[in-house]
């Protein structure tokens, strides 16, 4: 990204991005729907951003006096396709040799701060050993999720045999870049009954989209709404964490919101949609017009339908103010889960050290079974065990009794009666899609929107993503599938494509003709133990197992006929992401590749 150079004079920021001669037909996200395409109308006044003035990117190197430069190793000491980590004074660079060129990059992952170096490099980006997000070597971008920041890259130069690398102290302390966003010219006052973009939903999906077209230069209103009370937070993290406080939670702060013109609708129920007269209609009467629309409104978790299940002191989390009032409640005193999936398993290990007695009920035989299979789920359950977790497997809850209104028995269908006095639900989840039904939008017959390669609906304008859509997944030769239902149904609470969906949707609202291609990666913490699971494994028939599952350091390959679709891993870091870059690059796994123990198949470029 260059060397020390004066800050860039301030230029005047105009929107526009030129589009082939091919696309100029296509249709606008402008208001009016006139003028160039990809030229945006806020306040009734076209916008241009031309090539030759792309919006000005603020300086890795803002002075002199800030930067440090050192030579960090001999051009001989990194091999093709190998990473280092070296010291820079004031920090760690992750250095990279790739195809003969020394790129120089930010050493953790922004997302939760692992390790790049452990990381695998592949087709010119390194993909994260925790949670599988991708950054492009040469640029630092972030080109596949999870989280929302890239890393910074430096300057390298190469003199007398040895390497070089440039960089600002800043940057190195921080070790995270938000990319440069357009900002809004296009205020909501006098234009409050409408919008150019309505986003329905407030996780990552609806949030990366907002930011997505922001990075890409759209500068007129974009509205996010939401049902929860808060800021986009990472949910995910709330079953691993339950003490989390909102600040530790909180994806973005509010300043950033405000910076970069996001407007975010707390407590807002969109309860109809009128796709006609492109509208959306709120609980409270108001009503929202719109140019493009996300629908990304996640899922709600299932309840339970048995007598007393509106007793106090029963919860699905959903907020931090669950989680949080969990916590409270058990600590000493004797807690319930129902439901032995990852969420609930994270919840019942997270309170182990807090509660006096942790329950687990289940209806299947062991935990994870259509999800991780029946040994894999029996060595986790094992690790609980000796944990002090007591499991109650294929029952369910037929009563909860009170006390005061309070939760004091749960009765178990076997007639054991377990003593509680608070009981988390985590049966899974279903689409929050029940007031598109009368709109025309299409949904399934499980309540999920399909959408295609570039997240659109049967309704144009109107782009779906997140937990509550089902599309065509690319590197299983298109086959339409219902990942957020897989996922739902046993992985309710941890990670999902839903970020990658909200860039594509963004991307096409642009039209920028982008189509979705990203590897499912989730994973799971439960004492202090990762558990990382990548790919689409429903319907498995058979599953490989390396390594020792007693001491939980083992990889699972799931297989369905001679092909692996999924993998799950513990203590066998990077193996999860070697396989995802590998079925990113469209090569398929054969089961004889998986069955020799043999990994080398792992150590090419995934081509």
């Amino acid at each position: 990204m260059g060397g020390c150079f004066s800050k860039p004079k301030p230029v005047e920021l105009k929107i526009e991005v030129v589009l082939p001669e091919k696309d100029r037909g296509k249709e606008e996200l402008s208001a009016g729907g006139k003028g160039s395409p990809r030229a945006y109308q806020g306040n009734g006044t076209a916008r241009h951003f031309h090539a030759e003035e792309r919006l000005p990117a603020p300086h890795p190197y803002p002075g002199a006096q800030d930067c440090l430069e050192a030579a960090v190793c001999h051009i001989k000491d990194l091999e093709n396709g190998q990473m280092r980590e070296v010291e820079l004074g004031w920090g760690k660079v992750l250095l990279v040799k790739d195809n003969g060129e020394f790129h120089a990059l930010g050493h953790k992952c922004p997302h939760y701060g692992a390790p790049l170096v452990k990381g695998v490099l592949s087709r010119g980006r390194v993909r994260c050993p925790w949670h599988g997000a991708c950054f492009n070597i040469s640029t630092g971008d972030l080109e596949d999720f999870p989280g929302l920041d890239s890393l910074h890259k430096f300057q390298v130069k190469i003199e007398k045999e040895k390497v070089y690398v440039r960089a600002s102290k800043q940057a190195l302390q921080l070790q995270r870049r938000t990319k440069v966003m357009a900002t809004c010219i296009s205020p909501s006052a006098g234009h409050s009954s409408s919008t150019n973009v309505l986003i329905v939903g407030a996780g990552a999906a609806g949030l990366v989209c907002a930011e997505t077209l922001r990075q890409e230069g759209f500068s007129d209103r974009i509205v996010l709404c939401t049902l929860d009370r808060h800021l986009p937070y990472d949910r995910p993290k709330l079953s691993k964490s339950l003490d989390a406080q909102l600040e530790q939670l909180a994806l973005r702060p509010k300043e950033f919101f405000r910076a970069q013109g996001i407007e975010v609708l707390t407590e807002a129920q969109v309860v109809t949609v009128d796709v006609r007269n492109k509208k959306a209609v709120f609980k409270d009467g108001f009503k929202l017009e719109y140019s493009k629309l996300l629908l990304a409104p996640g899922s709600s978790p299932k309840t339970l339908s048995c007598k007393g299940k509106d007793v106090e002191n029963v919860f699905t989390i959903r907020t931090p103010e669950d989680a949080n009032r969990v916590v409270r409640l058990a600590r000493g005193r004797n807690a319930v889960v129902v439901g032995a999936g990852f969420l609930g398993m994270e919840v019942a290990a997270y309170l182990t050290e807090k509660a006096h007695s942790v329950s687990v009920v289940e209806l299947e035989e062991t935990p994870f079974r259509r999800f991780l299979g029946e040994r894999v789920g029996r060595a986790l359950m094992k690790m609980f065990e000796s944990n002090r977790v007591k499991f109650y497997m294929q029952t369910e809850v037929s009563e909860l009794r009170a006390q005061e209104g309070k939760l004091k028995e749960v009765v178990l269908k076997s007639s054991k009666v377990l003593r509680a006095d608070v009981c988390v639900v985590g049966i899974g989840a279903v689409p929050a899609t029940g007031f598109l039904r009368q709109s025309g939008i299409g949904l399934d017959s499980r309540g999920f929107i399909p959408v295609n390669k570039m997240m659109q609906t049967n309704v144009p304008g109107v782009f779906a993503a997140g937990d509550a859509v089902t599309f065509p997944l690319a590197w299983r030769n298109n086959r339409k599938v219902n990942i957020p239902h897989w996922q739902m149904a046993h992985a309710q609470g941890t990670t999902s494509p839903a970020a990658a969906w909200g860039r594509v949707a963004a991307q096409n609202m642009l039209a920028q003709e982008a189509e979705i291609s990203t590897v499912p990666y989730l994973w799971t913490a439960m004492f202090s133990k990762s558990l990382r699971y990548a790919g689409y494994g429903e319907g498995f028939d058979d599953v490989i197992i390396q390594g020792d599952l007693d001491e939980l350091k083992f990889v699972a390959f799931y297989t369905k006929g001679d092909e692996v679709i999924s993998v799950a891993s513990m203590n066998y870091d990077p193996i999860v992401s070697k396989v995802a870059e590998v079925l990113a690059s469209g090569r398929t796994i054969r089961k004889r590749e998986v069955e020799t123990g043999d990994m080398s198949w792992l150590t090419g470029k995934g081509s």
